[in-house]
């Protein structure tokens, strides 16, 4: 690949209310370089002790306590979330990827494994500059395969 010529780009989405500038900048690139676009969400594995704190992750829904059933409701969750925004963005059913694992460990093979050629990814940048980008973030850009463009998502808390 040349540099600078990209041609599959892989938006990793979180489904934040703030992500749209992600987005946006994920649809402008593919539009602007003709580029085939893939979304890709990752769920994290629950361990059983960490359910409470998943459980306003679906925001009112009533979510089941059991690990595996609350993984189940959030990949069906995800799996619509994920097609409302196939659908809006024109990405073909088969670029929509959902995944479970280590967020960004997951995002970093999936690129590999596709041959992205950029991932797009945001970034909250909260904690000064020791906290620059999340641990997301932190981790596509140290362990990627291909360029990342991390997109900054403005601090909306009061």
């Amino acid at each position: 690949m040349e540099p600078g010529n990209y041609r599959h780009l892989l938006l990793a989405v979180d489904f934040e209310q703030d992500n749209a500038p992600v987005i946006m900048r994920a649809r402008q690139l593919r539009d602007l370089l003709g580029a085939r676009l893939t979304l890709l969400h990752v769920v994290e594995h629950i361990p059983p002790a960490m359910e409470s704190m998943y459980l306003g992750y679906a925001g009112e829904m009533a979510l089941p306590a059991e690990t595996a059933e609350l993984e189940e409701e959030l990949l069906k969750v995800a799996k619509q979330q994920l097609d409302e925004l196939g659908a809006d963005l024109g990405v073909p059913a088969a670029d929509r990827l959902i995944k479970t694992g280590a967020t960004g460990q997951t995002i970093d093979t999936m690129a590999a494994e596709l041959d992205i050629d950029l991932v797009v990814i945001g970034t909250h940048g909260r904690h000064g500059i020791l906290g620059l980008f999340g641990s997301t973030s932190r981790t596509v850009l140290r362990n990627s395969s291909c360029d990342v463009l991390s997109v900054k998502i403005p601090d909306t808390r009061g």
